[in-house]
């Protein structure tokens, strides 16, 4: 599901970059990186939750998905921004 979902990110980030702005896409892609840096700890956070057991695999696992949620807030800040950096430049 993850790479479903991460195959259709990027392809709506392909989408948006045929219309937006160099600063734009920066500002987006910066934020999509430090995103997708989350989600590898998430990833690896999981991973080590696999090799536990009882209260510390539920801690291991609480903590990956609040990394996940971490990633996703970080990605939406990025449109903020982004979108913030199109309305200036439109002025």
């Amino acid at each position: 599901m993850k790479t479903f979902v991460s195959v259709l990110g990027l392809a709506s980030l392909i989408a948006l970059a045929a219309c937006d702005s160099k600063q734009e896409n920066k500002v987006e892609n910066a934020y999509e990186n430090q995103a997708d840096a989350i989600d590898n700890q998430a990833d690896n956070m999981e991973a080590m939750a696999d090799n536990l057991s009882g209260n510390a695999e539920n801690a291991a696992e609480n903590a990956a998905d609040a990394l996940e949620n971490k990633a996703d807030a970080t990605r939406e800040a990025g449109e903020r921004a982004a979108d913030a950096v199109e309305k200036t430049e439109k002025n």
